[in-house]
């Protein structure tokens, strides 16, 4: 069931989706309104006499007008897109290329135009103009008009909407807002400190079993995502205890193994099968379970923006500031425990999990490698050390935050060539140093 739903939101994220079921909508709304027309007889009065075609030459020239200014239109908004993808590709990356495909203002534009087409085209075809009958769709040439100041209206809306998307402060906007989201559904909001439950003994679990097996994936891939209740109920029917090796954005290549099952009989052939249909694999990554896809997106755009080509300082310490506001979120939020039990409190699965460290060194690492002999980025990012500081709750947090300012200390000594910029950096690291952490454990 999982499976089936990521494959529909997948499918319902797709470029294409919406432009379909709008042609499909215009070619049943234009069977519709013809059908419509074939049974009303009726005798425009009023402003209606002057809006719908008095004969059949009018209807036919005002749906060829239309049906053609849409098409070419649409021509147009395919140039736009593309000369938008290609300049988000070279100045933002490449992957940020799925962000502009999947913008839902783009796809309705687009299926808005083609399906005018299609539905102008329906209606022309209805029009009969012979010696034993005459039909003119009046009704369904006026909702072509109306399509066609839509068409007009969008075309304005998608011109401004193109010209602010390709902006750098739009981007990391949409890509802060999407990893916000990202974050705060994989990672749910502070729940106060817990005490902490005691670790259990993996290796002498597994004594406990007399059997293992490992499972293996059948094709290469990144793991997209993985249906946690359906491993869990595998696991409680077959009384066994599923250790998992890797999580949602790790590439696996085929013959790798997946999991390691431990039970009390040998697992069939089909509870092999069962436990390999609960991770999709695909050909690229996806955040629908992958906490760190959203975190490479900004780091992305500023690493390209700290290349010798760009040299965009700016673009880079907005993408440092963005970053700092989901680790402070972070540092207040529960990870998942690798541990999952059952109902009856019995150890079923022990996962891979997601770390504080390993989110702070996705978020940071890269950006100090690539941002050293810039001054105003390395302060920044000293900067955001000292902000992330104020959210921590540990001691453990707290020596991750000290570790990735002395890091950022060293780069600063090896590569700033003015004193005062040093001077600056010291002393925000000997602030750091010092800082008093009233929130943290003791």
């Amino acid at each position: 069931m999982k499976k089936f739903q990521y494959l529909w939101e997948d499918l319902n994220s797709s470029f294409w989706f919406i432009p379909v079921m709008m042609l499909m909508l215009a070619s049943g709304s234009a069977m519709g309104l013809i059908y419509l027309d074939s049974q009303t007889s009726y005798t425009p009065d009023g402003v209606l006499k002057y809006l719908l075609p008095a004969s059949i030459d009018s209807a036919r020239s005002i749906l060829v007008i239309i049906g053609g200014a849409m098409i070419g239109v649409a021509g147009t908004v395919f140039s736009i897109t593309l000369v938008v993808l290609t300049l988000a590709s070279s100045q933002l990356g490449s992957r940020l290329v799925r962000n502009f495909m999947y913008d839902k203002l783009n796809q309705v534009v687009l299926g808005t135009y083609v399906s005018s087409f299609v539905y102008c085209l329906i209606v022309l075809t209805s029009i009969k103009d012979s010696t034993d009958f005459n039909f003119v769709p009046a009704i369904s040439v006026l909702v072509a008009l109306v399509s066609a100041m839509i068409g007009i209206i969008l075309l304005v809306v998608f011109i401004h909407h193109v010209s602010m998307s390709i902006q750098s402060d739009k981007v990391i906007s949409d890509i802060s807002e999407s990893m916000s989201k990202s974050i705060k559904k994989l990672f749910p909001d502070e729940i106060g400190l817990e005490e902490e439950n005691a670790i259990p003994d993996i290796n002498a679990l597994k004594t406990e079993y007399a059997y293992k097996q490992k499972i293996t994936n059948s094709k290469s891939g990144y793991l997209q995502s993985i249906d946690g209740q359906g491993l869990m109920n595998l696991a409680v029917n077959n009384d066994c205890v599923i250790v998992l090796r890797f999580r949602p954005g790790n590439f696996l290549t085929q013959g790798m193994v997946l999991c390691e099952v431990f039970c009390n009989e040998e697992c069939s052939k089909n509870l092999h099968e069962k436990i390999q249909n609960d991770f999709i694999l695909g050909k690229v990554r996806t955040p629908l379970q992958d906490a760190e896809f959203s975190i490479h997106q900004m780091v992305e755009v500023a690493a390209r923006a700290l290349s010798p080509g760009v040299n965009d300082p700016y673009t880079a310490i907005a993408c440092i500031d963005n970053l700092t506001s989901i680790m402070c979120y972070l540092a207040g939020a529960e990870f998942p425990s690798p541990y999952r039990y059952d109902s009856q409190g019995k150890l079923r699965i022990v996962a891979d999990t997601h770390t504080f460290s390993g989110m702070l060194n996705t978020a940071f690492n890269q950006i100090r490698q690539y941002g050293e002999g810039s001054p105003a980025v390395l302060i920044r990012l000293m900067e955001a050390m000292l902000t992330i500081s104020t959210f921590t709750r540990n001691k453990n947090q707290q020596k991750l935050i000290n570790l990735h300012a002395k890091m950022i200390m060293n780069a600063a000594k090896n590569s700033f060539s003015e004193k005062h910029d040093l001077k600056n950096m010291k002393d925000r690291y000997k602030t750091l140093k010092h800082k008093n952490l009233p929130n943290a454990e003791q």
